[in-house]
Formats: structure tokens, C-alpha cells, sequence
């Protein structure tokens, strides 16, 4: 019951900031009213050894999330992430046809990853994926959902049938320092 609450406050959030039908957008900034809406998720759930945390920061008037630690490989692990359920429910996908993610990020120079579960996803390991480099200044990231792959299948990502959406640390051992002020659909 708690994360159906949490889900309808989550869409509410989200979807009074659907611009126009011609602007195509939905943006989500980070705040401290909103930042409860995600969590930070490890490998140490399946026995991997990963370590960091997620917190929200503060910079000038700028909110934004932070995911930092270190990301291991050993004893099958490889990841930290932020993550939120999402609903797109009162979205009139008639209107507008998702066609991608834009974030804006900073980070220590690392390729991280944004990953998406739609409603055709299984379980925790099918996913769709894209990769981005988090440079040192905030920079916008692009990532339309043709780049996204997915990695059972060649489905293309139908982006209003987005169920989670994460920012991820993954893959290889590195120390993970990633931040994201916003997050726009298009």
C-alpha cells in the first residue's frame, strides 16, 4: 500500500509539468520534496560487494542527486544505483510519443548508465540500457530511446511504458561520483 502511495504521489510530481503537446516535455528536477521518491540500490542485494549511497545536494539553487562509492566486480557484483518507479498513467500517450531521455549530469569523467523497466520486463536482470560520459561541469546528455538496447531481446524501448528508471554505476570496478539536476522526457 505504501508504494502505491508513494507511485500516485511520484506521477503526481512528474505529470503537472507536462509542457504543451508541441513541447513534447516532461521535467523532473530534483528537490527535497521528491528526493524520497528514489532509492539507492546496490549489488550487496544479491551478494556483490559494491558500497556508495545517494544523497541529495545543493548547489547556488540548484537540487541534484549524487551517487557515490565504489563499484566492484568481486563475488558477482558491479553496481550501485538510483532508482524510482514511474508512472506515466495520466500521460494521453496519443498526444505525445516519448522519444527519449536529456539529463543533465556532472560526474568524475566516468561512462555510467541510465536503465529503464518497461511493463515487458521480467525481472530484475532484463532491462534496457544506454551508456553516458559524466564530465566534471553539468553538460546535457541526450539519449534517445533508439540508442537504448536491451539485453535479452531487440525490442525497441517504448518510452511511455516506463516503469523504473535508474542511474547506474556499473559494470567494472571504478570509484562512482555522478550527479543529475534533471531529468526530461521528450
Amino acid at each position: 500500500m505504501k508504494n502505491i502511495i508513494r507511485l500516485t504521489l511520484l506521477t503526481l510530481l512528474i505529470l503537472p509539468r507536462i509542457a504543451s503537446p508541441k513541447d513534447e516535455v516532461i521535467d523532473f528536477n530534483f528537490s527535497s520534496e521528491n528526493a524520497q521518491y528514489w532509492q539507492y540500490i546496490s549489488d550487496r542485494t544479491m551478494g556483490g560487494i559494491s558500497d556508495g549511497q545517494a544523497l541529495l545536494d545543493k548547489e547556488n539553487d540548484i537540487f541534484f542527486a549524487r551517487l557515490i562509492g565504489n563499484v566492484s566486480t568481486k563475488n558477482n557484483g558491479g553496481f550501485i544505483q538510483l532508482r524510482s518507479t514511474l508512472s506515466f498513467m495520466n500521460f494521453d500517450k496519443d498526444i505525445i510519443k516519448l522519444k527519449g531521455v536529456r539529463l543533465r549530469v556532472r560526474g568524475n569523467g566516468e561512462v555510467y548508465h541510465v536503465f529503464i523497466r518497461t511493463s515487458e520486463t521480467r525481472s530484475y536482470r532484463d532491462y534496457y540500457s544506454a551508456k553516458f560520459i559524466a564530465d566534471d561541469i553539468w553538460k546535457i546528455v541526450d539519449l534517445p530511446f533508439t540508442q537504448f538496447k536491451n539485453k535479452y531481446s531487440n525490442k525497441n524501448l517504448d518510452g511511455n511504458d516506463i516503469q523504473t528508471f535508474g542511474i547506474v554505476a556499473y559494470g567494472r570496478d571504478f570509484f562512482s561520483d555522478v550527479s543529475v539536476s534533471n531529468i526530461i522526457f521528450y
